[in-house]
């Protein structure tokens, strides 16, 4: 089991969630983030240094069985796109082990949980 963690421009939440539903991936939670990733030049204004503000984002993070892995990953990277080569700020993907997944209303674990 993993769990993938995508972070993403809020714009394009609307698409990834419909890309994840058509390839059948349909349990996701959604958390409203904000960071910076790229390093950004601090600008000096009146004589202070000026940190670069933090940039609204989405946190997609979808547990899933070892199968549905590459299915999800290239899912999320053709719809979070800005275009046909990318640009910077379109976000990152981390996969993470996830050691073990508990329903609560029915106490199945594992695979059979996700």
């Amino acid at each position: 089991m993993k769990l993938i963690t995508a972070i993403i421009r809020e714009t394009k939440l609307d698409e990834v969630r419909e890309a994840l539903i058509a390839a059948d991936i349909t349990r996701i939670t959604v958390v409203r983030v904000s960071g910076h990733g790229q390093a950004h030049k601090a600008d000096i204004y009146r004589g202070k240094k000026i940190v670069p503000n933090l940039t609204p984002r989405v946190k997609v993070e979808i547990a899933v069985n070892q199968e549905f892995v590459d299915i999800t990953v290239n899912t999320i990277i053709k719809a979070a796109k800005t275009n046909s080569d990318g640009e910077i700020g379109d976000g990152k993907i981390f996969i993470t082990p996830l050691e073990e997944c508990i329903r609560i209303r029915t106490e199945e674990k594992g695979g059979a949980a996700i």
